[in-house]
């Protein structure tokens, strides 16, 4: 990547529950961005954040995430990246604009939303039994009606089936971004 000027750089944030598909889909995007030679990163935001333990008032970490997300992002800004593709949850319009300010850029945020019945698919296939798949099954279906009543989406995909390819290219067309 070659440095850009600043202000060139775009942000697509993929919102969504957990098992929505949010880091497979950046990955999907991030090789249709290679194919058309456009500089990008791809930054799973659960990465920015896995520490141990959480403070009690901060129990996602969403500070540590943000000031994490900040310089990560100056850094692949500095190293050339045009587009910054992001997973992860946003759950409030006051939460959108901090992940705004955290990038110095507004951002695109598009929700995957998939039936209950596939996230919860997902989550089964994905966590063994125990205390870790329940909490991911009972936080799918809060995190649902939490991301419903935020409305801080300014796309949505609804996608059920589809493979992680088509998503990707579904996400990029819907986002302006193609």
């Amino acid at each position: 990547m070659t440095p850009q000027a600043a202000g060139s750089t775009r942000a697509l944030f993929l919102n969504g529950t957990v098992g929505a598909g949010k880091t497979t889909t950046a990955d999907g995007i991030g090789a249709i961005l290679r194919r058309h030679d456009r500089s990008h990163a791809i930054i799973d935001l659960d990465w920015l954040r896995n520490a141990w333990p959480s403070p009690a008032d901060d129990p996602f970490h969403t500070e540590l995430e943000l000031a994490n997300l900040a310089a990560v992002t100056r850094n692949f800004v500095r190293a050339g990246a045009e587009r910054l593709i992001l997973a992860g949850v946003i759950e409030s319009a006051a939460d959108r604009r901090r992940y705004e300010e955290a990038l110095a850029m507004p951002l695109t945020v598009c929700r995957l939303i998939l039936p209950l019945s596939t996230l919860r698919s997902r989550i089964i296939a994905r966590h063994p039994p125990g205390a870790e798949r329940d909490w991911h099954l009972a936080r799918t279906g809060e995190l649902h009606a939490i991301l419903d009543a935020a409305q801080v989406d300014d796309v949505t995909v609804t996608i059920d089936g589809e493979p992680p390819d088509a998503v990707a290219a579904l996400v990029l067309s819907a986002s302006g971004w193609r």
